[in-house]
C-alpha cells in the first residue's frame, strides 16, 4: 500500500461511500449474478490528464472482495491518454459491478484535481512561486483531494483568519511553538504594514488588486513571505508571475477542477483455466 493508504486511514471513508451507494444490497447485480463468479474488467482513460488515486480505486474492490487483484500499468502522477489501458481488475464479478461507481468516483475526482493542478503549476513554471491549495474541499474528501493536489505538483496549505493583526500575532507567538510559522491574512496596505510590524512570518494578500500586491511586496521588503489568495484560476494565474510573491493559493484546485473521464470496460467472466 502507498502513502495515502498507509498514513490517512481511508477505509472508514470508503466504506461510508459504499454504504451510501449500497444501503442494503446491490439489487441489479444480485438479480443477474446470484453466485460468486470470477471475472475481469479493464480501466480505460478517455481523455488526456494526470492520474491520481490508484490505490484508493483498488482499495474499493478489495474491501468488497478481499481476493480481488488489481494490475496497474501506470502510477499516480503519470500522464494518460485516451484509449490507454490503466489497469486490469480481477475478482468476483459481483464486487467489480458493485464497486465500479464508487471506485470511479474517487479516481475521476482525484485525477481531475491532479490534472487541473498540473495545468496551473505549468503556468507558474520558472517563477519560484509555490502553488497551494485551500480548505475549500468537498466534505469528507479533504485527504483525497489534498493528496491529488500534491500528485499534480501543488502543495498543501491550511489557511486561517485573523482579527486584530498585531494582537493576533502576539497571541499566536505565545501559544505556538517557536518552530511554527505565523500567517496573517490582510486585505489592505494598512494591514500589511501592521502585519510586518507585528512580526508575521507569512502575509496573505487576500483579494487585493495587482497594483496593491506590488505595493505590498515593496512594503514587506523580504521581512515576511508573501501569499496571494482570492479567485485564482487557470484563466488568470499567469498575471501573478511577475508580482514578486512567494506563494499562490487557489481554492479552484479542489472546488472547480473537472473530473478526468475514465471508464471500466470489457467485463467478462474468467474461464476455468484463467481462474
Amino acid at each position: 500500500m502507498n502513502e495515502i493508504t498507509q498514513l490517512l486511514h481511508i477505509d472508514p471513508l470508503l466504506l461510508q461511500a459504499l454504504r451510501e451507494d449500497i444501503p442494503e444490497e446491490d439489487v441489479s447485480t444480485n438479480a443477474v449474478m446470484p453466485h460468486a463468479c470470477p471475472g475481469t474488467v479493464d480501466l480505460i482513460a478517455k481523455e488526456d490528464g494526470i492520474v491520481a488515486g490508484l490505490a484508493v480505486y483498488a482499495r474499493v474492490f478489495t474491501l468488497l472482495d478481499p481476493g480481488a487483484k488489481v494490475e496497474f500499468f501506470c502510477r499516480d502522477g503519470d500522464t494518460v491518454q485516451p484509449g490507454q489501458k490503466l489497469a486490469v481488475v480481477t475478482g468476483d464479478i459481483r464486487a467489480l459491478l458493485s464497486g465500479e461507481r464508487v471506485a470511479l468516483n474517487y479516481l475521476q475526482r482525484m485525477s481531475g484535481i491532479a490534472t487541473y493542478t498540473h495545468q496551473l503549476s505549468a503556468l507558474l513554471e520558472g517563477t519560484g512561486i509555490t502553488l497551494l491549495d485551500t480548505r475549500k474541499t468537498s466534505p469528507n474528501n479533504r485527504i483525497f483531494e489534498k493528496y491529488a493536489v500534491r500528485v499534480g505538483g501543488g502543495s498543501n496549505h491550511r489557511t486561517g483568519l485573523s482579527d486584530g493583526v498585531a494582537k493576533a500575532v502576539k497571541m499566536a507567538r505565545q501559544y505556538a511553538s517557536f518552530v511554527r510559522k505565523i500567517e496573517v491574512e490582510v486585505e489592505t496596505l494598512e494591514q500589511v504594514k501592521e502585519a510586518v510590524e507585528a512580526g508575521a512570518d507569512i502575509i496573505m494578500l487576500d483579494n487585493m488588486s495587482d497594483e496593491d500586491m506590488r505595493k505590498a511586496v515593496t512594503l514587506i521588503a523580504g521581512r515576511a513571505k508573501t501569499e496571494c489568495s482570492g479567485n485564482v484560476t487557470r484563466e488568470n494565474i499567469a498575471r501573478l508571475r511577475d508580482i514578486g510573491i512567494d506563494y499562490v493559493s487557489s481554492g479552484a484546485l479542489t472546488h472547480s477542477a473537472p473530473i478526468l473521464d475514465l471508464s471500466m470496460k470489457h467485463l467478462r467472466p474468467l474461464t476455468a483455466e484463467e481462474a
